[in-house]
């Protein structure tokens, strides 16, 4: 590989802040920020802090993958409203063995904070159950789940991963995003369905952690998968490509924008997902999905979340060979939003 492609991948050192001078400050970017902070936004940036109760949205993801199982828990603020769900996919048995979703009042039940890894604290609370994810001492992440369908502890390492992404951008119908992804992060912990529990010791897990002025209808196409040596985060929708990124032994590599070639009639067919650029081009075979289709009236949601592998090639650059992909754990998911 030649010095000026290994230049053309370098992302640039996070900011210290996601604006400046009223702006957005849209680009990628490596490294972890300590606050997602909107409150500086000036001009056509700028919304009355009505608008703002109603399109601010902050949610954490945590998806934790393993040989036996795979584990996804969310907390969602939707600024009138906070929602969480979390599920567990037996991929020996190849379906969903825990599924569990609530709703909740913000403030009374839970939110999330806009500090995304250092100090973060998202919580939810409702009719027995209880979800948390806390940033603790030892640069640790701690995640807690008791609910009717499962229960989980589980510590995950952050200072032992590749670099952090941050990605900030503008949003169609809304004002701007911001999104903190990890790779790979190992995990140590268990969980819990029907009185079987699940060593998570081997597993690894990856965050999402989400921060943005967002348009009232929001949909998307995602797909994420990580081992310790290979991952990848890429979405088309929203937010463009500005979260579509490589992880390649430690190195954070920006990829160009996504395409989700996949039947949305049967999306437990295989999918296949690649970039503009060549340096990805993969294969999805689902084993399985989490799925839920709601309408309330004042919001709704259609989301399904296939759990699958991946098999294909990734590549540093357009210069350097192909690496091949075979079984790597992780999902896909088709989502559309009216929030």
């Amino acid at each position: 590989m030649t010095v000026a492609a290994l230049q053309l991948k370098t992302l640039p050192h996070v900011p210290r802040r996601v604006v400046a001078s009223g702006e957005p400050l849209h680009g990628r970017y490596a490294g972890r920020i300590d606050e997602i902070d909107w409150s500086g936004l000036q001009g056509s940036h700028s919304r009355s802090n009505l608008w703002k109760r109603f399109h601010h949205k902050r949610w954490q993801y945590v998806g934790i993958g393993s040989q036996e199982l795979f584990i996804g828990v969310a907390i969602v603020d939707l600024g009138w409203s906070v929602t969480a769900f979390a599920y567990v996919f037996d991929r020996l048995r190849k379906r969903v063995i825990a599924d569990w979703a609530q709703d909740g009042l913000p403030g009374l039940s839970g939110g999330v904070s806009d500090q995304p890894v250092q100090g973060a604290e998202a919580r939810f609370r409702g009719p027995g159950a209880s979800l948390s994810l806390v940033h603790e001492q030892g640069d640790i992440m701690a995640l807690r789940v008791s609910t009717p369908a499962m229960s989980l502890q589980v510590e995950m390492a952050l200072g032992q991963s590749a670099p952090f992404l941050l990605a900030v951008g503008p949003i169609e119908g809304g004002v701007a995003h911001a999104t903190q992804k990890s790779s790979a992060l190992p995990v140590r912990g268990w969980v819990e369905v029907d009185e079987q529990r699940w060593d998570l010791g081997q597993a690894v897990a990856c965050l999402d952690s989400s921060n943005g002025l967002l348009a009232r209808d929001t949909s998307w196409r995602w797909a994420c998968a990580h081992s310790q040596r290979v991952g990848f985060n890429l979405q088309q929708g929203y937010f463009g490509g500005q979260e579509n990124v490589l992880w390649l032994d430690g190195e954070l590599i920006p990829l160009a924008a996504a395409h989700f070639d996949f039947n949305e009639n049967e999306p437990l067919s295989p999918w296949r997902v690649c970039t503009e650029d060549g340096l990805l081009d993969l294969m999805f075979t689902p084993e399985g999905a989490r799925q839920d289709d709601r309408d309330i009236f004042i919001a709704a949601s259609y989301y399904i979340q296939p759990v699958g592998t991946f098999h294909g090639t990734v590549r540093r650059c357009a210069d350097s060979a192909p690496m091949r992909v075979e079984n790597l754990l992780g999902v896909t998911e088709d989502h559309r939003s009216r929030w």
